[in-house]
């Protein structure tokens, strides 16, 4: 009786955690551009592309991408739309923040779209911006109790976990309509090579031209989505009312007046361009001419029970779709690299072909998740068979190499770049991972770019024919397990079990494996 009673207060404590979403208007908007003579607007313009044009530039160095955004938010004369997963309550989220509401000073529109699964504690911030004339900041698919607290989040997506479950993995940033940034990142100090404990190696897009109403398009579909709600009105219906605004805002100029911007990088990046800010005030900027496509899933996604999503409407199933128009040579950066059904197909299909396909993920001990890791071990031994070439990047080896050491310090590096390139022609971008999540759970955005210039710069800059950083996984030879060995040719380095791990860590990750299905890794 006892333990029937316990088990009647949980769940109706867990019941109470997830809450019920209130009933708000949604005021429509949709991109503004800037004016013809807007810095933005000039650069766009004066790109001499063709009308079916894009103008793209990659953008693999971490100090370049957050040169480029701030340079972009300084610069905008109208609007500015961010929509990202994250944005956390560090020395990088607070600076962008910060420039967001200088820019809205100035009279720029600004609309700022956050997932609300890593908004814990982030509320005054985001009600501090939000506060400031020319703001407004909405949150994807919100939780409506647990603002302020890890522990009872956690409950509370535990009692709405069909709903709360699926989550925006989406990151676009756009500038007065005509410039934007797509790729992996999201706003924390770890993804621009900032952080203490952890760094990502991570990939940005800066593109221009004919893609931009297609990106513009995507935004505003989510921004004015009945899964998107005013973070006002979410904290409003949470809890107590919050502070006035002129208490937030005067909290808000408090919290973040001392994380000051990085200094311009003082160097060209790895292809010999300035840095965004400086070329715009040099007024001389580099363009790669490329044909370019954005695609994102419907922010109706999350709501299977009501919507019948065709599978030729996702992002994932478009990408592995496009993997088909590869003669000789596919090759995939997915730092959760989990292949489901679809992609086994795919993959099965470009080998029979004699397509050569090679995957780069994360190591076990690099993975943030590592029980993507566990995930793709299942698959392991049916990809090595058929003959796929899995890497697998490793922080200590990473560290072998001078200048990456001197990037990384004594942090942790993971891959966190999402990317397909065919027959290093065409480019695949986006905030997609191949794994279950991606293709059932959360919604993402993508980009296609035919280019082989682009495909080549992108190549050397991660030094992929030098195998840099990396394990190869292969078969044993007597086809029972695989082994890993260090790729590159200074080493005879040869494991049997996943490189830096323990014995006890091996064994943790195995056990909570047999409690989490594979459909939600």
């Amino acid at each position: 009786m006892l333990r029937r009673l316990i088990g009647a207060l949980l769940i109706a404590a867990l019941a109470g955690c997830a809450g019920v979403l209130p009933q708000v208007e949604r005021k429509v908007s949709t991109v503004l551009v800037g004016a013809a003579d807007a810095p933005l607007v000039t650069i766009a313009r004066d790109s001499g592309l063709a009308a079916d044009m894009s103008g793209v530039w990659p953008i693999p160095q971490a100090s370049f991408a957050l040169d480029a955004r701030l340079a972009m938010i300084a610069n905008a004369t109208r609007s500015i739309d961010l929509q990202t997963y994250l944005i956390a309550d560090d020395s990088t989220g607070r600076m962008l923040l910060r420039a967001l509401r200088d820019a809205a000073q100035r009279g720029v529109r600004v609309r700022v779209l956050v997932d609300d699964l890593y908004t814990v504690d982030m509320d005054r911030l985001l009600l501090g911006l939000a506060a400031h004339p020319n703001v407004e900041v909405r949150l994807f698919n919100p939780f409506i109790t647990a603002r302020d607290s890890s522990m009872r989040r956690l409950l509370a997506l535990a009692s709405g976990f069909k709903r709360l479950n699926h989550r925006m993995h989406n990151k676009l940033f756009i500038a007065d309509g005509v410039v934007a940034l797509v790729g992996g990142r999201n706003l924390a100090d770890e993804y621009f090579l900032r952080g203490k404990q952890g760094n990502f190696i991570d990939f940005d897009l800066l593109v221009t031209g004919a893609v931009l109403p297609q990106l513009n398009h995507w935004f505003d579909l989510y921004w004015n989505s009945t899964q998107v709600y005013p973070a006002l009105d979410i904290v409003r219906a949470s809890g107590p009312p919050p502070a006035s605004a002129d208490e937030l805002r005067t909290a808000f100029e408090r919290n973040t007046a001392s994380d000051l911007p990085e200094p311009v990088p003082g160097v060209p990046d790895l292809f010999g361009a300035a840095p965004f800010s400086a070329a715009l005030t040099q007024r001389r900027f580099h363009w790669i001419d490329a044909e370019a496509s954005a695609f994102a899933d419907s922010p109706l996604k999350i709501e299977p029970q009501n919507y019948s999503i065709p599978v030729n409407d996702t992002v994932t199933h478009r990408f592995l779709q496009l993997l088909g128009d590869a003669h000789s040579e596919v090759l995939l950066f997915s730092p959760y690299f989990i292949p489901g059904t679809e992609a086994l197909d795919r993959i099965k299909g470009l080998r029979a072909a004699g397509v050569e396909v090679r995957v780069v993920t994360n190591s076990l001990a690099a993975s943030d998740e590592p029980l993507v890791s566990i995930g793709l071990e299942r698959h392991q031994t049916e990809l090595l068979k058929l003959g796929v070439d899995l890497y697998e990047l490793s922080s200590r080896r990473l560290k072998l190499d001078r200048s990456l050491r001197g990037l990384l310090g004594s942090s942790t590096g993971r891959l966190h770049a999402k990317m397909g390139f065919l027959d290093r022609k065409t480019v695949l971008v986006g905030s997609m991972n191949l794994d279950p999540r991606s293709d059932k759970i959360n919604t993402e955005i993508g980009m296609m770019v035919r280019s082989p210039a682009l495909a080549n710069m992108i190549l050397s800059a991660f030094r992929v024919d030098e195998l840099a950083g990396v394990y190869q996984v292969k078969l044993r030879p007597d086809g029972a397990g695989v082994r890993w060995t260090a790729a590159d040719a200074d080493t005879n380095e040869e494991l049997d079990v996943d490189p830096d791990t323990s014995l006890l860590q091996r064994l943790r990750l195995m056990l909570l494996s047999w409690f989490i299905p594979e459909s939600q890794l």
